[in-house]
């Protein structure tokens, strides 16, 4: 009963078998191969324009190199406090972009708040050269607590970009399962509300190491070639990455597979609900359920097997919270089955 993290899951069967299927004979290397080429044309069906699109192996390496790509001298990067850019990558953001740094600006249910961005803009004024100046607005889809962003919210933060002249980055890290919850094309979910850059994700979805940087603006990757060089990010055997990619996007693989990652997802909520230990801290929107669970179950719970992860709580939850309550993150993924969410849900109760 693994709801640890979807990055525990192994990778899909025919992920595994397109990269086997492609490990023999000889290919052009460090993406110059008829396979990356290939991919590279299905994301640009994906998103319905030419994009422009980089393999790494990580999201972080993802993250990082769409910093760097819009980097500026003192530049400031905007994203909600929780996000994986400020809170889990060790650095790495700076690091890569030589000492940008990150500007938390919070909003409820992993959201950044409109209001709250533009005046965390306007505190680094233009003709203020001692503050620095802005350089990009990061948001993650879906949220670190498993909250979407709508699209009406999505423009609306591009807006603010757009007026103030700084791109928007989207980490995508569970991008898929996004896009099956909301029920929308991947170029309505971010082409069509001014996302300027992606990391697009699909470690966590089924495969194995295939992250990509897709810029849908193509200019703001004109140096991204040699800075993903110099991050030790082009591999020489590429293939495998676009292998990988070129198994998950067929027959619509990708989206099948965040399906059920979501649907596991609503069951375990609506199991834990039932099982009168535990509440839902807030409503799951992909693959990621928060619930309050007491202290003597959260114990019966992993003595029994189960495991996951005790999670803070978010500095903007408005609710109470009970003395013997533990907020608990669990997360749900393409290889989890009923038979465990069941069998969860009924040792909480």
């Amino acid at each position: 009963m693994n709801f640890r993290s979807d990055n525990c899951a192994g990778a899909h069967d025919l992920v595994c078998e397109s990269m086997t299927k492609n490990a023999g004979g000889f290919a052009a290397s460090y993406g110059a191969s008829d396979l990356d080429r290939r991919v590279e044309e299905k994301f640009n069906e994906l998103f319905g324009r030419e994009v422009a699109v980089f393999f790494v192996g990580t999201g972080t390496a993802a993250n990082s190199l769409a910093m760097t790509a819009v980097n500026r001298p003192g530049g400031v990067v905007f994203c909600h406090p929780q996000a994986h850019l400020a809170e889990d990558e060790c650095g790495a953001p700076e690091y890569f972009t030589g000492g940008a740094r990150l500007c938390g600006v919070d909003g409820p249910l992993g959201r950044i708040d409109i209001e709250r961005l533009q005046r965390a803009i306007d505190g680094y004024p233009a003709d203020f050269v001692h503050m620095g100046q802005p350089m990009a607005v990061s948001i993650t889809q879906s949220t670190e607590i498993g909250t979407l962003y709508s699209l009406d919210q999505i423009a609306a933060i591009s807006a603010v970009c757009r007026r103030n002249g700084i791109p928007l980055h989207l980490d995508g890290a569970r991008f898929a399962n996004a896009l099956v919850s909301l029920d929308v094309s991947p170029a309505r979910m971010t082409l069509e509300q001014g996302v300027d850059i992606i990391s697009f994700g699909g470690t966590k979805n089924g495969c194995w190491c295939a992250e990509a940087l897709v810029f849908l603006d193509i200019d703001l990757a004109r140096d991204m070639p040699f800075l993903r060089k110099r991050a030790a990010q082009l591999f020489s055997k590429s293939r495998f990455i676009a292998a990988q990619f070129d198994a998950y996007f067929e027959k619509d693989l990708w989206l099948e597979l965040a399906r059920h990652s979501n649907a596991m997802a609503a069951r375990l909520a609506t199991g834990l609900e039932a099982s009168g230990n535990c509440r839902l801290a807030w409503r799951p929107e992909a693959n990621e359920v928060f619930p309050f669970i007491r202290r003597g179950t959260v114990d019966k719970l992993m003595k029994s097997g189960g495991e996951f992860h005790e999670w803070p709580v978010p500095s903007s939850f408005a609710g109470e919270v009970g003395e013997d309550e533990v907020l608990c993150r669990l997360v749900t993924s393409f290889a989890t089955t009923e038979h465990d969410v069941d069998r969860f849900c009924e040792i909480a109760g």
